[in-house]
């Protein structure tokens, strides 16, 4: 009998009460609100990967060289990882054995299990450090083992007190083809000492990086733990063709000015699938302080920032500036991923600065919590001395931020620009806030572009029909 006949719809349908009718009506009212007034590529999309077997990479920026061809182990020059006996002497007598292999074959330093107290130490060329599992690379709490060295040319002095500045922990001036690496080894730059120096302001020189290499190229710094630096964590300056990858980078969230990666007037920069909890900037951009940074005319280039997660709560994700003198340019921001923090995205410049920031693209970018997702800032009264010129204005031109999705907002973007300075092509697209108030606007000074797709409504100075074309909806 047809009545006897149990079909798919009746299956399905069949237990439906009246009071579930009108839950699925509300979930189908709940889909089309979505549908129709979620950005083109909601949150929980963008923490999606993209199909497909391997995501975009930059890591073709090194070049690979062979395993060195000599290969040591730090106990073979003295040294001891108990964690209280000092291996400077053993780094420092182990890096003078392996530049001689410079141009012959180069060489690797295994770090093994244990806890390696060092003071600064220098790296050379055609050279590997690893650090097994397990191993440890301990900064020496001991001031006379960080040494005075010069200030950049492009900073013309420390960068928090006059004169010179402390070295870093792991440092390299001039080299090629280094890889510092290993199987999560950790470097612990104990900065808690340099941090009370500066809350206390009895620093006497500008605090040490954990790692910067100078004026050097091809290189890789892959797969450790990098935690409490004195100061900036990783600085490349003057570099070419550098990577890093696969790094956790971690400070107490107070810790003045532990910026994660600060890539400084160099080209070729790869910075992707980093975890980063800091005290500032996650990732920063740089390229010289004011009338320094305008006379030495080294621009950052063609950087790719990929794929980064982190919180911090008094800075950005990424920061572009504020010592940006030498010029920015050819920047890919994407797939950030930021929480509980101060800012998203961030660009920074005042009178004095000079240079330049052209040609940036930021996108697909996640955020929760964080108080101002976008913001262009201005007026922190920071130079070098009183040499700075203030008729020397920053350039910005063709700035493109899309598919920005935050949550639990607080504040609309702020966009300060610097007055007398120029803008062209400056694109918002594909911007949603959520949590914001629908009265709440954006604040803008002295800025010019076009939005679209934008909520809440931007200011009237993201209305230039002249910029249209460049910023067309998706």
């Amino acid at each position: 009998m047809e009545s006897d006949k149990t079909t798919f719809a009746a299956l399905l349908l069949g237990p439906c009460t009246r009071s579930s009718w009108a839950l699925v009506f509300l979930l189908f009212t709940l889909v089309t609100f979505v549908s129709l007034y979620l950005p083109s590529r909601p949150v929980w999309l963008l923490a999606v990967p993209l199909p497909g077997p391997h995501p975009t990479t930059c890591a073709a920026f090194f070049h690979h060289v062979p395993p060195g061809k000599v290969v040591k182990s730090i106990e073979d020059f003295g040294g001891i990882g108990d964690g209280t006996t000092s291996n400077t002497e053993s780094f420092r007598r182990a890096i003078r054995y392996m530049q001689r292999f410079q141009n012959r074959g180069g060489s690797q330093l295994n770090i093994p299990a244990g806890t390696w107290l060092t003071g600064s130490f220098n790296l050379t060329s055609n050279f590997t450090l690893f650090l097994q599992q397990g191993a440890v690379i301990l900064a020496s709490q001991d001031l006379k083992e960080w040494p005075i060295i010069e200030a950049l040319p492009s900073y013309g002095r420390g960068r928090e007190r006059l004169g010179g500045r402390h070295i870093s922990l792991i440092h390299g001036n001039g080299i090629s083809n280094v890889v510092i690496t290993g199987q999560n080894g950790t470097v612990d730059g104990q900065g808690k000492m340099w941090w009370d120096l500066w809350w206390n302001r009895t620093l006497e020189h500008t605090r040490g990086h954990l790692l910067e290499l100078i004026n050097s190229d091809n290189v890789l710094i892959s797969n450790l733990t990098f935690r409490n630096s004195p100061f900036w964590t990783i600085h490349p300056v003057y570099c070419r063709n550098v990577v890093i990858k696969g790094m956790t980078i971690l400070a107490p969230l107070n810790a003045p000015n532990t910026d994660g990666i600060d890539p400084d007037s160099s080209s070729n920069v790869c910075i992707e699938d980093n975890y980063i909890e800091s005290g500032d900037d996650l990732v920063a951009i740089k390229s010289g302080w004011d009338q320094y940074g305008i006379n030495v005319a080294h621009p950052s280039t063609n950087i790719i920032v990929r794929r980064i997660s982190g919180t911090t709560p008094t800075c950005s994700g990424v920061g572009i500036g504020s010592e940006m003198s030498g010029g920015i340019s050819n920047i890919t921001i994407e797939n950030l991923h930021v929480w509980d923090s101060a800012a998203g995205v961030r660009i920074k410049s005042d009178k004095g600065r000079g240079g330049y920031i052209v040609n940036v693209s930021i996108s697909d970018i996640r955020m929760e919590r964080v108080k101002i997702p976008i913001r262009f800032s201005r007026g922190s009264n920071d130079h070098p001395d009183d040499g700075w010129d203030p008729k020397a204005v920053p350039t910005f031109k063709d700035i493109l931020i899309s598919n920005v999705v935050s949550v639990n907002s607080t504040k609309a973007p702020i966009l300060e620009g610097v007055e007398g300075s120029s803008f062209e092509g400056l694109c918002f697209k594909n911007i949603t806030l959520h949590g914001v108030a629908l009265s709440t606007r954006w604040r803008c000074e002295y800025v010019s572009g076009f939005a679209t797709e934008v909520f809440p409504v931007p200011c009237v100075e993201l209305r230039n029909n002249s910029y249209s074309s460049r910023c067309s909806p998706s």
